[in-house]
């Protein structure tokens, strides 16, 4: 029997219109944005200013502090500005804005294909290399890597998880990662394993997926320690603490970090660039994004440099559709609708979703008629209609009591909702208001 995670879950349609579809490098724009702050923590400091020539792989920006990580130019040309410019939050931040000229790369970056298994580094030495090639989790949450490869004193890991579900409907950038540069993967994950000082690594990949789950166990047959794990199709399966239960059998509580069972969760791509960054020297500047949609002319997944306005990739898989309501960056349950196809891709952009009118179009809300469907379906155990309704009245101390910062946003209590509440819409801005208190309260 498969295994899966044991508190909620649902089973969205899955739309996985471009599965099977090869990876296509799509050619460097003519001005790349390439955001300062692309993941969670401080926002990288630039170390460029307008004029500066540079090539790929050449440091904009440095860590801002010990949650951050750094920004590395993904063309050759010449910086422009820097100034400020919408990123997928919809929030204007510091960007820097780059003319494209030719493609010159960094000497130091090995651009073979051939396969590099051997890793004679420390510990040590690959956490610095991938704290220097700015790696952050892939799968969306965009947190330094190096951070997690770092635990708390007391704390150690005895299992490396990787997160290769993609439970998010649509999205098929992982699969066919997995498919195209599985044995870069593994000793990916041989790397991470040494680095985290761990015997025994699990990749999870749904059952949705046999071609990859075939393929990959046949790979990690010559790896020691490394064991393909098929799980049962659940959504949201690729939350952390979700696959660690799932995985392990092991469950988080509530405020505490994956370190607290013994478990580290990395995302497949960032394992890919991890092996790239350790391997051959090649700092995080690209990455692969599905773009789809029922309308999509051409669903395709498409390797794009960081920085690269949206709609040059929307133009390569066949065009905006004329009936397109929205745009999303990412998947149709935990992405955002973008306020400009103009936005840059950044490091945990995973997907772009063009949403037809009919499809983007609310629902008349309802009353809540107590069904407690929203209950049943969410994975971190919390009531979302509460949750919902002291956001509304603006009780903080009950929602935070109620335990709204675990919720992980995952969109279950919405989808599952037959009065068509904005359940997560409302617990969002709920969760922002109550992490802002407790922040608060630490200082």
């Amino acid at each position: 029997m498969l295994r899966t995670f044991r508190i909620g879950g649902i089973h969205p349609p899955e739309n996985k219109l471009s599965a099977g579809k090869k990876i296509t490098a799509l050619a460097a724009p003519k001005q790349v944005i390439i955001p300062l702050s692309q993941h969670i923590g401080a926002p990288a400091q630039a170390v460029v200013k307008k004029g500066d020539l540079v090539k790929v792989g050449t440091l904009l920006a440095k860590a801002g502090g010990f949650v951050s990580a750094n920004i590395h130019s993904s063309v050759s040309g010449k910086v422009n500005k820097i100034d400020n410019a919408l990123d997928a939050s919809g929030y204007k931040r510091p960007a820097v804005f780059i003319d494209v000229e030719g493609d010159d790369w960094e000497e130091s970056i090995d651009r073979s294909e051939t396969l590099v298994k051997e890793c004679t580094l420390s510990s040590k030495e690959i956490i610095d290399k991938i704290a220097a090639a700015g790696i952050v989790g892939m799968g969306g949450a965009t947190f330094p890597t190096q951070v997690k490869l770092l635990p708390p004193p007391g704390n150690k890991a005895d299992i490396l998880i990787i997160n290769a579900v993609e439970c998010e409907p649509y999205l098929t950038a992982d699969h066919s990662l997995m498919m195209e540069k599985g044995e870069e993967i593994l000793v990916g994950v041989s790397i991470l394993m040494k680095a985290a000082n761990v015997n025994k690594a699990v990749i999870g990949i749904e059952n949705n997926k046999p071609d990859a789950i075939a393929h990959m166990t046949k790979l990690a047959a010559s790896y020691q320690g490394i064991e393909v794990m098929p799980l049962k199709v659940k959504y949201p399966q690729g939350g952390e603490k979700q696959l660690i239960d799932a995985v392990t059998s092991r469950q988080v509580k509530s405020g505490a970090l994956p370190i607290s069972v013994g478990a580290i969760v990395q995302n497949v791509g960032t394992v890919f660039a991890v092996y790239q960054a350790v391997q051959k020297n090649k700092p995080l500047f690209e990455r692969v994004v599905t773009v789809t949609g029922k309308a999509v002319a051409n669903p395709s997944n498409f390797l794009v440099r960081i920085g690269t306005p949206i709609n040059v990739l929307i133009e390569a898989a066949g065009g905006i559709p004329e009936n397109t309501g929205k745009i999303i960056g990412g998947g149709p349950m935990m992405g955002k609708a973008l306020i400009s196809p103009e936005v840059p891709v950044g490091k945990g952009s995973s997907g772009v979703l063009l949403l037809t009118k009919e499809e983007s179009v609310r629902k008349p809300m309802h009353d809540c008629i107590r069904c407690a469907k929203c209950v049943n379906v969410c994975p971190m155990g919390l009531n979302p209609a509460f949750l919902m309704r002291s956001t509304v009245y603006k009780n903080w101390e009950m929602a935070e009591a109620d335990h709204i910062q675990d919720c992980i946003e995952c969109g279950s209590c919405s989808f599952t909702c037959p009065a068509n509440r904005p359940l997560l819409d409302q617990i969002r801005v709920g969760k922002s208001k109550v992490m802002g208190i407790i922040r608060s309260r630490k200082s």
